[in-house]
């Protein structure tokens, strides 16, 4: 996953047939996947995730794929033409711990994740082992400006 994200951003995906992307928006119940984690801890930290992240964009949460959470959307395009819709941030409860999908990657974020606390991070996804770990408020700011980064970056 964290390479198919990494690859939005710099070329077309590999594993893009006639069918599309494995990972799209869908109809599947947000709590029916919630109730199915077993982790008590990680689903109730994914609640207040879900939360914040429907504050944020002002968007619903939906279910992309079979395991991630997602707020609004945006359309990419490449220069082959190819394009899609994806999901602007997210969330998934991880066995291992939260990831926490933040489009624009982390460049242009140092400051805050200096505030934020104990957090791992790939190329977008930022991985949480409990929320107790990091700041809440710098949380919001952090995906706050990565949504305003995104939806400058791709105007409706």
């Amino acid at each position: 996953m964290i390479l198919f994200v990494m690859r939005i951003f710099t070329r077309e995906p590999k594993g893009i047939g006639m069918a599309g992307l494995k990972t799209r928006e869908n109809d599947a119940d947000v709590t029916k996947f919630l109730d199915g984690v077993t982790h008590d801890k990680r689903r109730a930290d994914t609640e207040i995730i879900i939360a914040l992240m429907e504050r944020v964009t002002e968007f619903p949460a939906k279910m992309w794929g079979k395991t991630i959470i997602g707020f609004d959307t945006y359309t990419y395009k490449y220069e082959s033409g190819r394009g899609g819709d994806w999901m602007i941030t997210a969330v998934s409860p991880r066995k291992s711990a939260l990831s926490i999908y933040i489009m624009p990657g982390f460049d242009a974020y140092a400051g805050l994740l200096a505030k934020l606390g104990k957090h791992k991070k790939g190329r977008s996804c930022l991985y949480i082992n409990k929320l107790e770990d990091v700041d809440l408020a710098v949380l919001e700011e952090l995906v706050a400006t990565s949504v305003a980064d995104m939806r400058l970056k791709y105007p409706r």
